[in-house]
């Protein structure tokens, strides 16, 4: 029943941090750290290194993992342990998906081709069209909204020239 317990701690830790991840997107870093998301809008790797701003956001997420692992490790209170592990899985997750995947910053897996791997590059791209702090969408990472998993839609100017 114990292992059940933690499994159920971890897991639902994983589903609750695409949430947390959405909140932080949404408010956090297209809010008052900006400053830090801004680098991420506009790459810029080739010229002024691998490295964004944008990367520091790793560490904010890794602190309260790292707490979690610590205190359910030292203390009664083991769950707190199987949280962490569930922040760890979820940011290994997000780092394989967004930053291998997407922006293929590491060249270990080039293209997917499934309906859903497809949806999740639309919803980034179409998150990263805007270059600003406002007017953007598609916040979240795995929890796709319906319309990104249509065909892709070509503009009515783009079919009249093709023809």
């Amino acid at each position: 029943m114990t292992y059940v317990f933690y499994a159920f701690v971890t897991i639902a830790t994983v589903l609750t941090m695409e949430f947390v991840a959405w909140f932080a997107h949404k408010y956090i870093m297209h809010g008052f750290l900006w400053s830090w998301h801004e680098d991420h809008h506009k790459p810029h790797h080739e010229k002024d290194g691998f490295f964004e701003k944008n990367d520091l956001f790793f560490l904010v997420f890794a602190i309260p993992s790292a707490i979690s692992y610590i205190i359910g490790s030292s203390t009664s209170h083991l769950w707190l342990f199987f949280v962490g592990v569930g922040i760890s899985i979820y940011g290994l997750i997000y780092f394989l998906i967004h930053d291998v995947y997407i922006h293929q910053r590491f060249k270990w897996f080039r293209q997917l081709d499934n309906k859903y791997s497809r949806a999740i590059l639309r919803a980034h791209g179409a998150h990263h069209a805007v270059q600003t702090k406002e007017d953007c969408e598609s916040f979240g990472l795995l929890a796709v909204e319906k319309k990104y998993y249509g065909k892709r839609v070509r503009k009515k100017k783009e079919l009249i020239t093709e023809s």
